[in-house]
């Protein structure tokens, strides 16, 4: 038996936590428990999810203080004691679980976070899976649009204008792909005083991504390539390969 403290709220209600008792074996994740709660005990409870095996990111929640997917989250790991369960951080809260996303892409559309391709051949180039561009990338190109490492960011809590991790990390594989014909541009956006220029280096956004990526590390690497910008090295130029 597990005992779920989960924080309601609803549009015209006051904010509170309330408990739950659910039977709980060693494979229950944190998604078990919330269904079962939604089908067994109370069908007003509100939360978000899809694929339930860790593919869609959608259940992304605060569990015990740390950002997880519900789907992938064991009773059993957390501990003794009550699991508490919140929506996710500096995302608006529709009802109970369940954020409004909105954000998230406004964020992403801020950074320019869509490929712009180039004209004449450029359009459909390939670029080789072996190359040092492409191996640059490769370890920040799963990103899947969570927002658990947004939620983790305690930038973007006192910065409405910062990007956030994770379209700072979609940019940097936009900047290091010599396809895309809006570096140039978009280097405006990331030179900002309220982009680059703000991120602390914490890795909390690391830390919580549960696809394993190092947001962290693509910030750093925007600010080597926007010095190189900046100063125009050739030989560390933003599109340049690796020495």
């Amino acid at each position: 038996m597990a005992t779920l403290r989960v924080l309601r709220w609803s549009p015209g209600a006051d904010e509170r936590w309330q408990d739950y008792a659910v039977e709980a074996g060693a494979d229950t994740t944190v998604l078990d428990a919330l269904v079962e709660i939604q089908r067994g005990q109370d069908p007003g409870l509100a939360f978000r999810y899809a694929c339930r095996v860790g593919m869609c990111g959608s259940c992304g929640v605060v569990v015990n203080g740390r950002e997880r997917w519900a789907c992938r989250t064991l009773l059993s790991t957390l501990g003794p004691g009550r699991i508490t369960v919140r929506p996710l951080y500096h995302f608006p809260v529709l009802r109970d679980l369940v954020v409004d996303m909105a954000p998230f892409t406004a964020r992403m559309r801020a950074v320019g976070a869509a490929f712009t391709p180039g004209d004449g051949e450029r359009r459909d180039a390939r670029i080789s899976g072996d190359s040092a561009e492409r191996q640059e990338i490769d370890g920040a190109i799963e990103c899947i649009g969570c927002g658990l490492c947004v939620s983790a960011c305690t930038i973007v809590a006192h910065n409405a204008r910062f990007p956030g991790p994770a379209a700072l990390n979609r940019a940097f594989t936009l900047q290091r792909d010599s396809r895309d014909a809006a570096r140039s541009t978009r280097w405006g956006v990331l030179l900002s005083d309220d982009a680059l220029a703000r991120c602390h280096g914490q890795a909390n956004c690391t830390e919580v991504c549960p696809m394993g990526l190092a947001p962290t590390r693509s910030i750093i690497r925007l600010r080597q390539m926007a010095t190189a910008q900046l100063f125009k090295w050739p030989r560390y130029g933003p599109h340049a390969p690796e020495p």
